[in-house]
């Protein structure tokens, strides 16, 4: 068993002030949501086609319908402004494109750009007293994270159900470091892949 002793000093603090902070609770609790929700995802998935509908006909149905340019310019603004529609429908479109892992990687890209745009809208309106005032009341919540676990908590924001662009909503606003965040969420591409993994198996045993 190795003791806090033989660890590196900075190793120990840090273990330290997370679970003061009570960090790992969070770190377990969101992960339990996160684990519960792609469940759910999933099973409604297979329920719908299984017992209600083809969910698979409608996905083919919907590629057919409507360009990629447009679904991608939607998704876009889904996940820069609170991303309005989970990621997990897209993630199911894009297994019924022509190149599905190719639609998932332009998913995730836009995903990050839609992030990085959400931090400068946040960045941007920080000049704005009334405004800025108004966000940090509604994003309260994720600017006392971030402020207690900087860029593990942007990750967290990328690659859990937390809203992704309201963590980069919330960096902008307290003007957490760029570069730093820009690092951090690139996470946001190991989301995509793990979820494509997923939803992709799942439609194609439904």
């Amino acid at each position: 068993m190795i003791s806090n002793y033989n660890l590196p000093k900075r190793w120990v603090l840090l273990n330290r002030y997370y679970k003061i902070t009570k960090f790992y609770s969070f770190l377990k609790d969101t992960a339990v949501r996160g684990s519960i929700v792609i469940i759910i995802f999933v099973l409604l998935l297979v329920g719908l086609e299984l017992f209600v509908l083809d969910f698979n006909d409608i996905l083919n149905d919907l590629v057919a319908k409507y360009p990629p340019s447009v679904v991608f310019s939607f998704f876009l603004g889904s996940e820069t402004i609170m991303g309005i529609v989970p990621p997990e429908i897209f993630i199911a479109w894009a297994s019924k494109s022509p190149s599905p892992w190719l639609f998932l990687f332009i998913l995730a890209t836009l995903s990050y750009l839609g992030g990085i745009l959400a931090y400068f809208i946040g960045n941007r309106l920080f000049l704005i007293a009334s405004v800025k005032n108004y966000l940090e009341h509604k994003v309260a919540t994720h600017i006392t994270n971030l402020r207690k676990w900087g860029g593990l908590f942007v990750v967290l924001g990328a690659i859990t159900p937390l809203p992704h662009s309201l963590v980069s909503l919330a960096s902008g606003l307290i003007k957490y470091d760029f570069k730093q965040y820009m690092m951090w969420a690139l996470f946001r591409y190991l989301r995509f892949a793990i979820y494509g993994i997923i939803v992709f198996q799942a439609l194609a045993l439904s």
